[in-house]
């Protein structure tokens, strides 16, 4: 079934191979592309910076373009710069917990028993390394954790000459 014939009731997913600018200049975002989601990952996450108030609405208003409605997003409060308990986003109060989840993880609630975990790439991360990290977190196949291939492509990426 193409893309486009899905029923309004499925969420909608993004074409393969596709890094979509949530805002320009402000984050990127890449989500699995298959229904089964088999993988540990169900995306990523790439954010210009550590400031939550700023990164957090994009992110949200893209997977819920997506998803559907958002409820939930948990992060590792140590990781950002003032993490609120809620954000208001498209009229939507979304809920946000703190969990010591690790600064390489985040977890997206559309319901009590429907999560999506997304890799967070540190927003100081290289363009190449940060391609490389997303591609790799929404392979079908893919086993590792989020930390694991954050190490792997980083050091699979040579450095951007200067």
């Amino acid at each position: 079934m193409a893309d486009s014939d899905t029923p309004d009731h499925l969420p909608r997913l993004l074409p393969d191979a596709v890094h979509r600018s949530v805002r320009p200049g402000t984050a990127l975002l890449r989500l699995e592309t298959t229904h089964a989601r088999e993988g540990i990952l169900d995306g990523a996450w790439w954010p210009r910076s550590r400031d939550i108030g700023a990164e957090l609405p994009s992110l949200i208003s893209a997977l819920t373009e997506h998803l559907g409605l958002i409820t939930r997003v948990g992060l590792d409060g140590r990781a950002w710069d003032g993490l609120p308990t809620r954000v208001m986003v498209d009229g939507r109060v979304v809920h946000i917990d703190s969990f010591p989840v690790g600064d390489d993880t985040v977890l997206i609630s559309r319901g009590e028993r429907d999560h999506f975990s997304l890799m967070l790439v540190p927003p100081d991360t290289s363009p190449d390394a940060a391609r490389a990290a997303m591609a790799r977190a929404v392979r079908a196949d893919n086993v590792a954790e989020a930390r694991q291939i954050l190490i792997e492509t980083a050091s699979d990426t040579p450095p951007t000459p200067a």
